[in-house]
């Protein structure tokens, strides 16, 4: 028998104010100065939720395969938007490549988990697509973010050594490898640590949720499995494209360092 699902009451999602509040003082106790972006986070956190919330609803009635796609589209455009707020560098443009190789890898990899993984027909059927992707946008978009920020620093870090290389005789590549397998290392090494923790240390959100909502736990586990592995394949190919394609912008077709 499948377990009713215990839904939360506006007044029990009010109670969850008081964790923030919690927080709230506990900086300002400590005079950490965090109350402003614990308010901001807070109030964002409601409004996006309900927003997309809202938006899935719809896109799920209507069931068209462009509407799903233009939402995919938009989720990945954000995603290098934040990416681009997190990495500083300004000398080098990593936009463009970044959003066709996101864009590019993660459709793949969504349309292969949901259409013969998952086997979902078809396979861009929303209440799959959507989620799975989400999952493989967001976790992404922290990797590259670090992968970039690593490749960045660490030719500012070794540019002596770099131009040293370059005068020798050496191709951008040849000159650049070691930085660039510091960067992809550094993507993946969350995600592996995930496998490592997941189960022992951890229940992820997927299955949590699935759990919560009535899911058979073995049916949750065997999602979560999935989704664990396609993060880390979303990782791996994520890095290597984009940081591939950025660590050719950072030098000029005489090939010289142009990063400041």
């Amino acid at each position: 028998m499948t377990p009713s699902i215990i839904e939360i009451t506006p007044l029990q999602l009010m109670l969850c104010f008081g964790f923030v509040l919690l927080a709230g003082i506990t900086s300002m106790v400590n005079r950490l100065g965090l109350e402003r972006d614990l308010l901001v986070g807070t109030i964002r956190t409601f409004a996006q939720l309900f927003l997309v919330g809202y938006v899935l609803k719809f896109v799920f009635e209507i069931n068209v395969s462009w509407l799903v796609l233009l939402m995919f589209v938009v989720m990945v455009a954000a995603a290098v938007h934040i990416i681009r707020g997190r990495v500083k560098e300004r000398s080098v443009s990593f936009l463009l490549p970044t959003f066709i190789s996101m864009l590019v890898t993660y459709t793949l990899i969504s349309a292969l988990v949901t259409g013969v993984i998952v086997g979902a027909k078809p396979w861009w059927t929303p209440q799959y697509f959507i989620p799975l992707a989400g999952m493989i946008v967001g976790n992404s978009m922290t990797a590259i973010s670090i992968s970039l920020d690593r490749l960045f620093s660490d030719l500012k870090a070794r540019r002596s050594e770099v131009e040293m290389m370059l005068a020798l005789g050496a191709d951008y590549r040849e000159a650049s490898q070691d930085v660039l397998r510091g960067a992809i290392k550094a993507a993946m090494i969350p995600s592996i640590n995930s496998l490592m923790a997941v189960g022992l240390v951890s229940l992820p959100g997927m299955m949590t949720g699935q759990i919560l909502s009535g899911v058979d736990p073995l049916v949750a586990i065997r999602y979560q499995v999935v989704v664990m592995l396609m993060l880390v394949a979303s990782t791996s190919m994520g890095a290597f494209l984009v940081t591939g394609l950025v660590r050719r912008r950072c030098f000029s077709p005489a090939q010289r360092l142009v990063i400041r």
